[in-house]
């Protein structure tokens, strides 16, 4: 079964074909332009370098969010699109896990954290089952890095933008049991998202277009940064 999976929620974008688990190609984007202007470009690139074309693609995955939400709507956007072109299934996946997923200690709280602009982050907590299951631990939520509280858990790695720009705010980081990811685990993988919705196309958890948006978290950011005064 080739994926095609793709992420546009933060700073970075992310394109990556899988046949089945194996990945025949994967690519980080740090680029300073609007998503709008590299995702197309970069899934034809990706279809041309792995010899397939979009008629191939058995199966789309793209983050529905958390993250921003400019980025997510242009992703949720363009896998609208691609469903409506091709007739192919797609399953949505949470930015957060698949952030979780670039950790490969299995042993571990994860706490997935994206910047979420305004001085607060996008969290949420996960670990694997003993079938090697990313499993979520309690809901997603947006918060103060200065309040976040993880005393009643175990070792935490944490892992993402939010956790790296705010480190130094995070009390619990100052604790020796809890640790940053590594670097080049901060991003969201495409790769990581294709996984995550080959596990959901196996279990039959795909979307159709109702049902395909974004999921923001914090519809404050919808609003105005300042107030509108009348005329």
């Amino acid at each position: 079964m080739l994926t095609l999976a793709f992420d546009t929620s933060s700073k970075t974008a992310s394109v990556a074909l899988l046949r089945d688990h194996a990945v025949l190609y994967h690519a980080i984007i740090h680029k300073d332009l609007n998503h709008s202007e590299v995702l197309l470009p970069a899934i034809d690139e990706a279809c041309r370098l792995s010899g397939v074309t979009l008629p191939h693609i058995d199966l789309f995955a793209c983050t529905l969010g958390p993250g921003s939400f400019t980025g997510l709507r242009i992703g949720v956007g363009t896998l609208k699109g691609l469903m409506m072109a091709t007739g192919k299934p797609a399953a949505g996946v949470s930015t957060l896990a698949a952030l979780a997923l670039n950790v490969e200690q299995k042993d571990k709280i994860i706490g997935s954290m994206m910047d979420a602009g305004r001085g607060q982050v996008y969290l949420a907590y996960y670990r694997y089952d003993p079938n090697g299951i990313l499993q979520q631990l309690e809901a997603a939520k947006a918060l103060n890095p200065q309040s976040l509280s993880d005393d009643d858990k175990d070792q935490v790695i944490y892992v993402g933008d939010g956790a790296m720009k705010y480190a130094g705010l995070i009390p619990s980081l100052a604790s020796k049991k809890n640790q940053l990811a590594l670097a080049g685990q901060q991003f969201i993988s495409a790769a990581a998202v294709g996984f995550l919705g080959v596990e959901k196309y196996s279990r039959n958890d795909l979307l159709d277009l109702a049902r395909c948006v974004p999921v923001y978290l914090r519809s404050v950011d919808a609003l105005p940064k300042k107030p509108i005064m009348p005329l």
